[in-house]
């Protein structure tokens, strides 16, 4: 006669239960690790000199962080939106000495020294930038999530004077995706911008 509950004799659900929990046992890091791969030591922080929206910012980040979370977690400029963080919405565009970038993409260590400007600098002494005042008249948002994206896009676009016609502007501003829909208005409120440039 064998006792079926004895704690030498595994059962068949001990089995599988024992089998499921040694792959995540092993994958658990010990105390130590645990803290020094969530925190880096300040021996691999990287510094670094930016000009942020006319400011000049030096930091020490982990080599690590991206244009975006420098932004968002380290400046406190949230105006730039996370949005795929893939490089595939455009939410995150800034201008990165006159160009446009998705900050979601490159490492901020990449730009050492450089000029960027965010949403948050493109108006000066509380007056609207006129990208911003156009998108207001020609109704060119809806939630507004991607319209930071959107205004940094366009407002490289208009600098770099290669855009003549809308279907022009359509294709240069392809990487900045609306998901309410607003393309006609975006694409009218850059024209309008243009003509007036």
């Amino acid at each position: 006669m064998t006792d079926d509950h004895s704690p030498f004799r595994p059962s068949r659900r001990g089995f599988v239960t024992s089998g499921a929990l040694i792959p995540i046992a092993m994958n658990l890091p010990s105390g130590a690790s645990a803290q020094s791969s969530s925190r880096p030591d300040t021996e691999s922080l990287a510094r670094v000199t930016l000009t942020i929206n006319g400011k000049r910012e030096v930091l020490s980040l982990d080599p690590r962080t991206t244009l975006l979370d420098m932004l968002r977690e380290h400046l406190d400029l949230t105006g730039t939106k996370k949005g795929c963080d893939q490089g595939q919405c455009g939410a995150c565009t800034i201008i990165v000495d006159g160009r446009r970038v998705n900050s979601c993409l490159t490492f901020a260590v990449m730009h050492d020294g450089a000029q960027i400007v965010t949403v948050e600098g493109l108006s000066t002494n509380g007056k609207l930038h006129p990208l911003q005042q156009a998108f207001i008249d020609h109704d060119a948002f809806q939630c507004g999530y991607c319209t930071p994206g959107q205004l940094c896009s366009a407002s490289a676009l208009i600098s770099e004077g290669r855009a003549k016609s809308t279907d022009e502007i359509r294709e240069l501003m392809s990487g900045n995706i609306c998901r309410c829909g607003a393309y006609n208005n975006i694409a009218a409120a850059i024209r309008e911008v243009m003509r007036s440039s």
